[in-house]
């Protein structure tokens, strides 16, 4: 199937409305080290174009009776995209078929579909890590800049897209120090600020162990993934959700059992 109704592993902590995830590409060539992907796709950072996609679509896309989260085991405009163009194909089907879509993205190259993206049902969701770039390199290694991630929300808000960030993953040691800049930075361009933790799975906790130097004991086990400790994670969501309210920005969190008050944890309720 290529469209499924979205169900994270039956997280408790999750708080998703009702939508569909789709991916055009099995796989992200990002090759994010947190990325959990990695633990249940073979092969998962190269990604390759799914086959004969629009008569898929055109097969399956009655079953959507909300919108379509776009996506959420790969980036919609992973590099492979400037050559196959699958998301812009699907943005053009889903543009004709007056379908609600949530694009969640890493990459400027979204603002090459402003000219579809401008006259559909839609909001654009940009992750944020840090606003170093050479600190991004490290954690996120083929996708673009932060640098160009910020121009490309600044270049959708001006044509009027609404637009969501997500600081995604906080990790401690790492970009815990940004919360408050990165919130402020973002806040002349966005509506909504969805954050979360870093929870690795084992495959990914290996990658951060080596990279990032961080002990796995700091880590609470919660079925297949990794947490930090309750009272570090929210003493870390609590900074994001002062510095959106100080920023007038709505706020929510991931899979964290954080209370807020938002209308979507992920940005939805921005689409028109």
């Amino acid at each position: 199937m290529l469209i499924n109704e979205f169900d994270p592993w039956k997280n408790k902590f999750c708080t998703c409305p009702k939508k569909y995830s789709f991916s055009p590409y099995t796989g992200c060539s990002h090759s994010c080290i947190y990325c959990y992907i990695t633990s249940y796709i073979p092969n998962a950072f190269h990604a390759r174009p799914k086959k004969n996609l629009l008569k898929r679509l055109e097969k399956e896309i009655k079953k959507v009776d909300t919108y379509i989260s776009m996506a959420n085991s790969s980036d919609p405009y992973t590099p492979e995209e400037k050559t196959y163009l699958l998301t812009r194909k699907s943005l053009e089907f889903f543009k004709r078929k007056n379908v609600r879509v949530l694009i969640i993205t890493k990459s400027d190259l979204v603002v090459r579909d402003i000219d579809i993206l401008k006259n559909m049902r839609t909001s654009v969701s940009l992750t944020i890590t840090t606003l170093d770039d050479k600190k991004a390199q490290i954690i996120e290694p083929k996708a673009p800049s932060t640098s160009k991630r910020l121009y490309a929300l600044e270049k959708l808000n001006k044509v009027g897209i609404p637009c969501s960030v997500r600081l995604d993953p906080i990790i401690p040691g790492f970009n815990d120090d940004e919360i408050e800049e990165i919130v402020e930075k973002v806040s002349d361009y966005c509506k909504h600020v969805v954050t979360s933790t870093i929870k690795p799975r084992y495959d990914s906790l290996k990658r951060i162990e080596k990279i990032l130097k961080i002990d796995k004991e700091r880590f609470i086990r919660i079925g297949r993934t990794f947490y930090l400790p309750r009272n570090i994670r929210f003493e870390l969501l609590r900074r994001v959700e002062k510095a959106c309210k100080s920023n007038n920005l709505s706020f929510a969190t991931c899979r964290e059992g954080y209370v807020f008050s938002t209308l979507s944890c992920d940005g939805s309720h921005l689409i028109t």
